[in-house]
């Protein structure tokens, strides 16, 4: 949340200098609070277990969240019962005459299928155009950060050899950057994808301004100048055993994957892995809200404009 002090006080454009927000005594008199409309796009197929991994980082803040969920289509799902979707999820046609805060898109299971050939391709192309006009702020997760950069910027799909899997060390890169408020100098969050994001391809091809990497995972943070897409390329919302399941259920499927990266105590896979991540996930999703869905949405939601993301 901002601080709000006087104008003329020396350290207000220090602060500022800093990137921490500091509000005038003119605005703080002037603004209004409402609860924050939030959609999540949710495209994994445990869409019980996401729904709770996300709700639960977006619960930690002092913010009111009135969250949705949607549903890329009205396909049934063996990972979901019929009675959940039907019961929770909106399909897109009840809400695109609508404006929101924030938007969330999920990643999905899709590392090895060209976009072309994803079943609801066009649906992502029509709600992502979508968002550039209904929602002030929206976080690309794993797939669906490869998925917006091929719409936003249309950069091809790049895969990786092997797949990437485990939980990596990330260094920050603007100390000053709202979305790292609080960040340690290093983190560690989970990775679980065949995405490919090297930090020179994407400075090379966008103008993003990129905000953390791993030397081995690539670029895991990023946004648009204007703090509107936020780009996520591993997993912060993932519980502790998220990634033992995947293993597992590999290994059950004939399959020979990798042992998760520092993930396994001593890299035991029978082991049980330790959760390093929690505060890392808690708060990248408490400034996001903060400062790229709070501090520059319209109280007036039907009033969503540009001009709203230029006031000081």
């Amino acid at each position: 949340m901002p601080i709000k002090i006087p104008d003329q006080l020396p350290a207000t454009d220090i602060l500022r200098s800093e990137n921490i927000f500091v509000m005038s005594a003119k605005r703080a008199a002037s603004q209004e609070i409402r609860p924050l409309k939030v959609l999540l796009l949710n495209l994994m197929p445990k869409k019980i277990e996401t729904e709770t991994q996300f709700l639960r980082l977006l619960s930690n803040s002092p913010l009111q969240v009135d969250v949705e969920l949607l549903r890329i289509d009205n396909r049934p799902t063996k990972n979901t019962p019929t009675e959940h979707l039907d019961t929770f999820y909106r399909q897109f046609e009840t809400v695109k005459d609508r404006n929101f805060d924030g938007m969330i898109v999920t990643g999905a299971p899709l590392g090895l299928v060209q976009f072309e050939d994803v079943l609801y391709w066009e649906e992502i192309q029509i709600i992502l155009n979508w968002a550039k006009d209904h929602v002030t702020s929206t976080m690309f997760v794993c797939w669906a950060a490869q998925a917006a950069l091929n719409l936003h910027y249309s950069l091809p799909k790049r895969t990786r050899k092997d797949k990437l899997s485990g939980v990596y060390t990330h260094r920050i890169h603007d100390h000053h950057h709202p979305l790292l408020r609080g960040f340690d100098d290093t983190f560690v969050a989970p990775h679980s994808r065949y995405a490919d994001f090297a930090p020179d391809f994407l400075k090379k091809h966008t103008d993003l301004d990129i905000l953390a990497t791993s030397d081995t995972a690539g670029v895991y943070l990023a946004t648009t100048k204007d703090k509107r897409n936020v780009f996520v390329t591993g997993h912060p919302e993932y519980d502790v055993n998220t990634l033992a399941n995947e293993y597992h259920r590999d290994l059950s499927q004939g399959m020979e994957p990798a042992i998760p990266v520092n993930y396994f105590p001593k890299d035991d896979p029978n082991s049980q892995p330790i959760a390093s991540w929690r505060s890392h996930g808690h708060l990248l999703f408490s400034n996001w809200l903060n400062y790229c869905v709070y501090q520059q949405t319209p109280y007036d939601l039907d009033k969503f404009s540009e001009e709203n993301f230029t006031r000081d």
